[in-house]
């Protein structure tokens, strides 16, 4: 192969892979150990892992990083637990090293490996090109490490962006027996929630259950508006304002406006803000088990 169109080859695989390649791939286009030392001396090649490089430059991005871990750890090996909830979207921050799992024994430098006996073909996909567990294996998995609140946002995300279904998470949690992600997420699959929006309606079904109020529905439609939280038999409304509600006037009066058309429609409405459920709870759940007749 002619130098020209090895370096082609290597920025055609590189450019599917966020700009990394591994070293396995590198021999299979024809280069040497000499060739590929020669290329990280000259900085056309940069180490991110044992046998992984960044072509052309530094991988910073987190998809760079997420697809050098899955190649630095073999062929059986995908994205997992939070860092395949992050590369789905569901709502779950990562700050440190990459997760990735495999059935294999291995251990390698700056990745979280977990191993798996019951990882299959079918709980493995590939998304953004890298190869990762799906929505429903990685919600299992993200069950158990992260806390209930993580938890709560990452299964309505996947259920808002229809990644998984209720059902699919019930029958999963079937063939799960004895892991701690069966007891976690056996409540999601129990009610029949619309799926939140947001961590403050997370926060808001949290104190519902806490102070053992009757549960609402969520994010249902009334007099033509959606409203966050409703007790229909009781034409209770609660709206939840977030941290960043009503910097504007025209959000305020756009609010007062429905809150009206609410009203002349038979229904009460409360407005309760993140600071009232965090510094007041006692008092916003008396309040609530008033106005429910409770």
């Amino acid at each position: 192969m002619q130098p020209a169109n090895t370096e082609a080859s290597i920025a055609r695989v590189a450019a599917r892979q966020h700009g990394v390649i591994s070293r396995a791939q590198l021999v299979e286009l024809g280069l040497a150990d000499g060739a590929i030392y020669s290329r990280c001396r000259r900085g056309v090649l940069h180490r991110v892992h044992h046998g992984v490089y960044a072509v052309g430059y530094i991988a910073a991005t987190a998809l760079a990083q997420a697809m050098a871990a899955v190649l630095a750890c073999g062929e059986r090996t995908a994205l997992s637990h939070r860092s395949a909830a992050a590369l789905w979207e569901l709502g779950v921050t990562t700050g440190g090293p990459v997760d990735v799992i495999t059935p294999q024994h291995r251990h390698h430098r700056g990745v979280v490996i977990h191993r798996s006996r019951t990882l299959t073909a079918h709980a493995v996909t590939i998304h953004h090109g890298i190869r990762v567990t799906t929505p429903l294996r990685t919600l299992i998995d993200l069950a158990d490490v992260v806390d209930d609140r993580s938890l709560a946002r990452a299964v309505n995300e996947a259920l808002l962006q229809k990644l998984v279904r209720q059902d699919e998470v019930a029958a999963a949690l079937d063939g799960a027996a004895g892991r701690r992600a069966l007891r976690r997420l056996r409540a999601f699959v129990d009610r029949a929630d619309t799926p939140t929006r947001s961590v403050l309606e997370d926060a808001f079904l949290a104190f519902v259950d806490r102070h053992v109020l009757p549960r609402p529905t969520v994010n249902q439609r009334v007099a033509g508006f959606e409203v966050d939280m409703l007790w229909r038999a009781q034409s209770l409304i609660v709206e939840l304002d977030g941290r960043a509600a009503h910097d504007r006037s025209r959000t305020f009066e756009d609010d007062r406006e429905r809150d009206a058309e609410l009203t002349a429609a038979g229904f009460r409405v409360v407005r309760i803000t993140w600071r009232r459920l965090r510094d007041r709870p006692d008092r916003e759940a008396a309040r609530l088990a008033q106005l429910l007749g409770g």
